[in-house]
């Protein structure tokens, strides 16, 4: 009995990677931030504590609006005063 393997094509059962729904690239990227122990929340800050960021010099002042910049000041805060946690 001969084979003929192109007659025998199995389709892929996995999508490719781009035609990944948006959903399951976030649900990929929140398990991935789960196994490296992070956690993803949403933080409202009081005007205050931005001006502490910035008398701590860790916010330049004209940068207290920029989102980035304030989050950056975040993360060195916590680095500084709850170091390594690991």
């Amino acid at each position: 009995m001969e084979h003929d393997s192109d007659a025998a094509t199995v389709p892929a059962t996995s999508q490719p990677v781009a035609t990944r729904s948006a959903a399951a690239k976030r649900m990929r990227l929140h398990r991935e931030r789960r196994r490296n122990g992070l956690r993803c929340m949403m933080l409202e800050i009081r005007e205050e504590e931005l001006d502490a960021l910035v008398r701590l010099g860790l916010l330049q002042k004209e940068m207290r609006n920029d989102i980035e910049a304030a989050i950056e000041a975040i993360y060195t805060l916590f680095e500084r005063t709850l170091g390594s946690a690991a």
